[in-house]
């Protein structure tokens, strides 16, 4: 006997324009220029990267190729990905270095030197997307949905984006050619006067 598929529930994303309206209430807030750099940095990375917050917090120094704009990356099950980094990301790292606080190989660390971890990563992406979004969800991975719903939007190939996700199967990918889907139904019935 078979058991019955469970429908699996679409990942929740954001629009296109909360992203840079989470850049702007970042450097609209009321703390040091390293925070912001900082924040910032993290927003580029977890969206333009895709990175699940496990690989976010453990990035080193020396896992980018600044010159030549790829990150290492040190995802599930031990495996090692590279990903593109994106230009506004690549000019917040290099600001980011010039005033990180050294002491320890973790490239994301707070003002005084301790490595940035998980919780803090969760609380800060409440904080931000809370902001500028009405998703019920606020988590970093929405971060990650969002990138690859929008990468899909934009007409990338799916096995580019299965590459950059580090997903080992493409069935696991493919959620998000549903995802685009349905953002297009509720688009088309939103606006067309036919629908």
């Amino acid at each position: 006997m078979h058991t019955p598929k469970v429908k699996r529930k679409l990942p929740d994303v954001m629009q296109k324009n909360d992203f840079v309206r989470v850049l702007e209430s970042i450097e609209m807030t009321d703390t040091t220029m390293y925070n912001k750099i900082l924040y910032k940095l993290i927003f580029e990375l977890l969206y333009g990267c895709s990175l699940r917050v496990s690989e976010l917090c453990s990035i080193k120094t020396g896992d980018f190729e600044t010159g030549k704009g790829f990150l290492r990356v040190h995802g599930k099950g031990a495996k090692t990905r590279i990903t593109p980094v994106g230009a506004q990301a690549l000019t917040l790292l290099k600001q980011f270095l010039i005033i990180r606080q050294a002491g320890t190989s973790i490239l994301l660390v707070h003002e005084n030197g301790k490595p940035v971890n998980a919780r803090f990563v969760q609380r800060l992406t409440q904080k931000y997307l809370g902001s500028v979004t009405e998703l019920t969800k606020k988590s970093p991975h929405i971060l990650r949905h969002s990138s690859a719903t929008h990468m899909l939007d934009n007409n990338a190939d799916i096995i580019a984006i299965q590459k950059i996700l580090g997903h080992e199967n493409l069935s696991t990918t493919q959620i998000y050619t549903r995802v685009s889907i349905e953002r297009l139904k509720s688009v088309y019935k939103k606006t067309h006067p036919k629908s």
